[in-house]
C-alpha cells in the first residue's frame, strides 16, 4: 500500500510554529517515525532529536517543492510498487512510503508490527545538493531504483515463504527490524546476499543506470571497490558464518574508520560489501529468478553459485 506523508509534512512547513507542528506530525505517524528515527537516525528520547527537530523543521525547502512540481512521485512510486509485486511474485503487504526525512538515509526499509515498509526520503532527490537539508542531490530518476531496493528487502524480511535468517531474527523480535540487531545476529553471509539480492532487483526494475549508482557509490568509489575486489574476497574467508556488529559496520555501512575497516595491511573501502554481495547472487538470479532467490536462505544461494563454479 502506498502511504504519502508529503501532505502532512508540508502542513508542517505552513504552520506558523514549525518545530511544533512536527511535533505534532511525528505524533500522528508515531509508529512508522519512531522506527524510522531509531533505525536511521538517533533514539526519539535521546537529547539530540530536539536539535535534529529544530534543523528539519525550519530548512528551505525550495528545491523539493521545484522538483516536486515536475516529478510525479505518487505515480513513480505506484509503478514500481506493481513491477515489483510482479517479479518478486509478492505474497505479503508491504507499505511503500513517500517522506522527508531528516537528511539521514535516502532510503531504508523497516518492519513494524510484523509489515514491512519501504521508504524513501525526497528531500535527497531534489537533483541539488542541500547542505541545510543534507539532501544529496540525487536525480529523482533515481526513485525506482532504490524503492525496489527496499522493497526487495521486505519480501525477504516478511514473506511466509522466506527462509532467510533476517526473517527468523525478526519474527523473534515481535515482528519488529533493528539495523542493530539484525547486524549483531545474522551471520555476515546473510547480511552480504541481503544487500546483494536487492541490487540485484533494483537493476531489473530500474534499467539504464550507472552502474556505480546501484550501490550507492559514486564512480570514484566504484572503481577503487572493483580494484580491490579480490581482497575483500579474501578477507571474507573464514568469516561468512560469524556474526556480529563489527562485521556489518565493516563491510556495509558508510563513514567508519579506517581502522575499523582495516584487514592486515589494507583498508578496504565504506560498503564494499553491496558489491561483494551483488556478484554471490548472480548466478541464483540468473538460474532460479528473483522470486525464488529473495525468499533462498543464504546457504540455498551459496550452494547453487557452489554448483556453477565446480561445472564450468
Amino acid at each position: 500500500m502506498l502511504i504519502n506523508l508529503l501532505p502532512d509534512f508540508f502542513a508542517v512547513l505552513n504552520s506558523t510554529d514549525r518545530i511544533a507542528a512536527y511535533h505534532r506530525y511525528f505524533d500522528n505517524h508515531r509508529s512508522l517515525l519512531e522506527a524510522y528515527w531509531s533505525n536511521y537516525v538517533v533514539e526519539p528520547d535521546s537529547p539530540h532529536f530536539s536539535e535534529v527537530v529544530k534543523s528539519a523543521a525550519l530548512a528551505g525547502r525550495m528545491d523539493l517543492r521545484t522538483m516536486l512540481e515536475r516529478m510525479d512521485v505518487v505515480t513513480l512510486a505506484r509503478n514500481t510498487e506493481d513491477q515489483c509485486k510482479a517479479l518478486l511474485e509478492t505474497d505479503t503487504d508491504i507499505d511503500v512510503v513517500l517522506m522527508v526525512g531528516v537528511g539521514a538515509a535516502n532510503a531504508g526499509e523497516l518492519v513494524v508490527n510484523g509489515r514491512a515498509i519501504a521508504f524513501v526520503c525526497l528531500e535527497h532527490f531534489t537533483s541539488v545538493a542541500n547542505p541545510e537539508t543534507r539532501g544529496l542531490g540525487l536525480d529523482p530518476e533515481l526513485i525506482p531504483l532504490w524503492l525496489s531496493h527496499e522493497i526487495a528487502h521486505g519480501v525477504r524480511y516478511t514473506s511466509p515463504t522466506s527462509k532467510s535468517e533476517m526473517k527468523a531474527i525478526i519474527e523473534e523480535m515481535s515482528g519488529y527490524y533493528s539495523y542493530w540487531e539484525t547486524g549483531k545476529r545474522a551471520t555476515l553471509r546473510e547480511l552480504l546476499i541481503n544487500e546483494g539480492i536487492a541490487v540485484q532487483v533494483s537493476r531489473m526494475i530500474s534499467p539504464g543506470h550507472a552502474s556505480w549508482e546501484y550501490y550507492g557509490y559514486d564512480r570514484r568509489e566504484y572503481a577503487r571497490i572493483r580494484e580491490m575486489g579480490p581482497v575483500v574476497a579474501r578477507s571474507l574467508i573464514g568469516n561468512f558464518e560469524k556474526s556480529g556488529l563489527g562485521l556489518r559496520l565493516k563491510y556495509l555501512s558508510d563513514g567508519m574508520s579506517e581502522e575499523a575497516r582495516r584487514v592486515g595491511d589494507y583498508v578496504v573501502p565504506d560498503r564494499c560489501g553491496y558489491y561483494i554481495g551483488a556478484r554471490m547472487v548472480d548466478q541464483a538470479m540468473t538460474t532460479k529468478g528473483a522470486a525464488w532467490t529473495v525468499r533462498a536462505s543464504a546457504g540455498e544461494i551459496a550452494a547453487v553459485a557452489g554448483e556453477a563454479a565446480a561445472s564450468a
